[in-house]
């Protein structure tokens, strides 16, 4: 069994910055692949950014060269920095990870709860 906490979410102003982090515990060997994906309201849930095993990362077009995925292994930590946020990037983020998916359009055994990010104008 996989478990995914995310912290880090909060309120911005548009163009601020905020952190993600989502720590995995129990059967860490099957979160080699870890990511992030997010729900606006109102509309379906999409991928952000994904870090594979191998360190390929892939990030959704919309936020490429503002967001910033890394990890670190030792702490089974990884963490999604966000800066130049916009209003309609409000919602919830969720924690990902699985043993061999990668991709922003691929799905994923774990989920964490999910963090709310509010970006305000």
């Amino acid at each position: 069994q996989v478990e995914l906490q995310e912290s880090g979410g909060g309120s911005v102003q548009s163009g601020g910055s905020l952190r993600l982090s989502c720590a995995a515990s129990g059967d860490t060997d099957r979160t080699s692949c870890m990511g992030w994906f997010r729900q606006a309201p109102g509309k379906e849930r999409e991928g952000v950014a994904i870090l594979g095993s191998d360190v390929r990362i892939t990030y959704r077009d919309s936020v490429t060269g503002r967001f910033t995925i890394s990890k670190d292994n030792a702490k089974f930590t990884h963490y999604l920095e966000m800066n130049y946020l916009k209003s309609e990037e409000t919602g919830v983020y969720y924690c990902v990870a699985d043993v061999i998916a990668f991709g922003v359009e691929t799905d994923y055994a774990y989920w964490g709860q999910g963090s709310r990010v509010t970006v305000t104008y």
